[in-house]
């Protein structure tokens, strides 16, 4: 059965930081791509960024480049969101996704992660 666990969400002052893990599980993924995605109430899923899982390649959303960083730790099998310098923006449910081609589409990734909350107080 496969699985994508996301501990690490959260309660954070605004400037601080947090890092959201991804644990893979199931079927080999050596040949998918990692996204991340958010999601805020009352509005639509939001691309954050991915990550190749074989060569570790990344694609950011222009909301988050430069601030955010995806990696990966393929002995582990888990892919990772580092957030420094949270805004309140920032505040959504983060979702963690596997499909086949980089994409900023949320339809085109087949597994999801349950979810994690993060807030970011002001």
């Amino acid at each position: 059965q496969v699985q994508l666990v996301e501990p690490g969400g959260g309660l954070v002052q605004a400037g601080g930081a947090l890092r959201l893990s991804c644990a893979a599980s199931g079927r080999s993924f050596s040949s998918h791509v990692m996204g991340w995605f958010r999601q805020a109430p009352g509005k639509a899923r939001e691309f954050v960024g991915c990550i190749t899982w074989s060569r570790g390649n990344t694609v950011y959303a222009d909301s988050v480049k430069g601030r955010f960083t995806i990696s990966r730790d393929n002995a582990k099998n888990t892919v990772y969101l580092r957030m420094p310098s949270l805004k309140s923006a920032d505040t959504a449910a983060y979702y963690c996704a596997a499909g086949l081609s980089t994409s900023n589409i949320p339809r085109l990734y087949t597994y999801w992660g349950q979810g994690t909350q993060v807030t970011v107080s002001s």
